[in-house]
């Protein structure tokens, strides 16, 4: 099993880093989108009917494709203030309790993003001309990997391999992991 999981980090590790260069290339759009709106409305006294809506589903992809590359690396959502007065060995277990809680959160930013999406899957996005439901899609996206990385944190930690936590570097080949400078 443990072969597995590193070999599930692998792929894992190839979409967290596809999810950050999305959502780098999305906030570069974004902020030239921006950039290009305030031009044309100052400069020329035009404006790109197109800009606000766009760079609006560009910061919801990056967002939460970053919040999700962020659990998966360790960095976001966990809740590790309890852990400051429990005794050491109770870390693994509310390390867990933690990623749980972020799972059954990426669950219900599908589920609920998912219903969002069908419901207005019939109108159009002023601007774009694209369904309604694309600006739904960064909440599944983001919920779906939500899971997966949280999943896999827990699969880690059940497996005896140490899970990525601030300040954590992984070594995906050998599934240990050693503390960064």
């Amino acid at each position: 099993m443990r072969d597995a999981l590193v070999k599930l980090a692998g792929w894992t590790g190839v979409i967290a880093r596809a999810g950050l260069w999305v959502a780098g290339i999305g906030l570069i759009l974004m902020t030239a989108f921006v950039f290009a709106q305030v031009c044309f409305r100052y400069l020329l006294g035009s404006s790109l009917f197109w800009a606000e809506p766009a760079s609006v589903m560009l910061m919801g992809w990056f967002i939460l494709l970053g919040a999700a590359v962020g659990v998966k690396e360790g960095y976001h959502l966990s809740f590790d203030v309890g852990l400051m007065i429990m005794p050491k060995s109770w870390t693994p277990w509310f390390h867990s309790l933690s990623d749980l809680v972020v799972t059954s959160f990426g669950f219900g930013m599908v589920w609920f993003g998912w219903q969002l999406a069908a419901k207005a899957a019939n109108g159009d996005i002023a601007g774009l001309g694209i369904s309604r439901m694309w600006n739904f899609a960064p909440l599944v996206g983001g919920g779906a990997l939500l899971i997966l990385f949280s999943v896999e944190r827990i699969l880690r930690r059940a497996a005896g391999l140490r899970t990525l936590r601030f300040g954590d570097t992984d070594e995906p080949e050998t599934g240990m992991m050693h503390s960064g400078d």
